[in-house]
């Protein structure tokens, strides 16, 4: 019989575009297996994993202590709801996140992935204001160009017009505010543009903003020193719940367990996915504070009206429970803090040997260096030069050089850097260099068109 080939088109990518794997020249390696920071593809070549594949991988692949947790789980009781029942590796995991995000967020619901998060914590946010005798409090905030998923709930508001086209009318009442990005601001005031928004819309229909501490897309777009601080005094003052979407910036990615951490402020709701598990299994949800926990419970018949089967599966609790204590024994979290800085040094050396940089953005394992026809006076390409760049050059020789890393042109063509957590320094030097090349080729590539 023959080995199925990715072109014969039986499976269908995420967010690929259908020529790339469809087309003539297929370009999408078929990956086969994996060992630290690389992976290798059915022809065998090897990648470096610039990407923890989404952002999710953080103790790298291979780890059989994460298996060897799946396998006795699976043993043990492959599966239990927390739907009237509830499991250990559940109680347990529940218990190790509260012990380990900041302030009273010491109440954990499970889902099975980022997207399902955010709607958990839209809904959350409903029922809460209901309790509180405010049903109207039904608008939320959230920023422009941010990614928060792409479930139906979710997708209204991640702020990415794009991405909505498609599947319009949304659910309606989502507001929009600028980003953070200080490379192109929108507005020399932020925050405050969120407490503007929410007075012009009417506070008392306002349910909660939600943002992310470094906002993934357009890249890694870090938050102003106070921001996030004043937004928490902004949603107090007006009532309004603060979500810190997390799913990227939680689990170490930022050199701290959660972004809140990282950055000093006390969200109400964190929602969290992928590197709980390090992403050797699905598993996301929300942590929300005490005093949310304790309105939802005030009458003793009340409910969360929300689940799912697969909801805080207990195989993928137990493997998470075995990622914390990687996590923990590794001192992973403190390879990050070593090395932002080095990894912030050796991207910025990058920017000033090519101008094809305009700027380099981030923190912990977690940046980006936005590309420019003219750094001088900040010129974007053109539709057509970032097609024939990124898609037609940078994405295909960066897999060409044997590295994975986004080359993204959603919004501002940039180049995305998040390699595992348990990456050193030799691994870090080896993405510059090979970052190194392409970008000295990409700037020879535009002279010749």
């Amino acid at each position: 019989m023959r080995t199925p080939a990715l072109e014969d088109g039986n499976l269908w990518l995420h967010f690929t575009r259908t020529s790339d794997w469809l087309g003539p020249e297929p370009s999408i390696p078929v990956l086969d297996r994996g060992e630290g920071c690389y992976v290798w593809d059915t022809a065998g070549k090897r990648y470096l994993d610039g990407l923890s594949a989404l952002f999710c991988a953080q103790i790298g692949y291979g780890r059989a202590e994460l298996a060897e947790a799946a396998a006795a789980q699976m043993r043990k009781l492959h599966f239990a709801t927390n739907w009237g029942t509830a499991h250990q590796p559940a109680i347990d995991l529940a218990a190790a996140l509260a012990e380990r995000f900041p302030g009273d967020l010491d109440h954990v619901f499970f889902v099975n992935s980022g997207s399902e998060a955010v709607e958990s914590a839209m809904k959350l946010a409903r029922q809460y204001h209901i309790a509180n005798g405010q049903p109207e409090r039904q608008k939320i905030v959230s920023r422009r160009y941010a990614y928060h998923g792409t479930t139906m709930g979710a997708l209204g508001v991640t702020g990415i017009e794009g991405l909505q086209e498609p599947f319009g009318p949304l659910l309606p009442g989502h507001l929009r505010v600028p980003n953070t990005n200080r490379y192109r601001p929108e507005t020399d005031d932020p925050a405050g543009a969120i407490e503007d928004t929410i007075v012009a819309a009417g506070s008392e229909t306002v349910s909660a903003v939600f943002l992310e501490p470094v906002q993934n897309a357009g890249g890694c777009f870090t938050p102003p020193e106070g921001y996030l601080q004043r937004v928490r005094d902004i949603c107090d003052r007006h009532g309004v719940l603060l979500v810190s979407d997390e799913v990227i910036c939680a689990f170490g990615r930022l050199g701290a367990w959660t972004g809140a951490e990282r950055y000093g402020f006390l969200p109400d709701i964190i929602t969290f996915a992928k590197g709980v598990t390090s992403a050797y299994a699905p598993l996301g949800g929300m942590v929300f504070s005490r005093e949310v926990g304790e309105r939802l419970r005030k009458d003793p018949k009340a409910m969360f009206l929300h689940g799912s089967t697969w909801g805080g599966h207990p195989v993928a609790c137990a493997v998470a429970m075995a990622n914390i204590a990687v996590l923990e024994t590794e001192d992973v979290l403190g390879n990050v803090q070593r090395n932002e800085d080095w990894l912030s040094d050796q991207l910025a050396d990058l920017a000033d040997r090519h101008d094809i940089v305009g700027d380099v953005r981030g923190t912990g394992y977690f940046w980006a260096l936005e590309l420019v026809a003219d750094r001088d006076h900040k010129v974007r390409f053109t539709d057509e030069e970032s097609e024939r760049l990124l898609r037609g050059f940078l994405s295909r020789r960066l897999l060409e050089l044997g590295l994975i890393c986004r080359a993204d042109d959603r919004d501002e063509p940039v180049i995305q850097v998040s390699p595992p957590l348990v990456a050193d320094r030799e691994i870090l030097g080896e993405v510059v260099g090979i970052l190194d090349q392409v970008l000295g080729e990409a700037r020879k590539q535009m002279e010749r068109t």
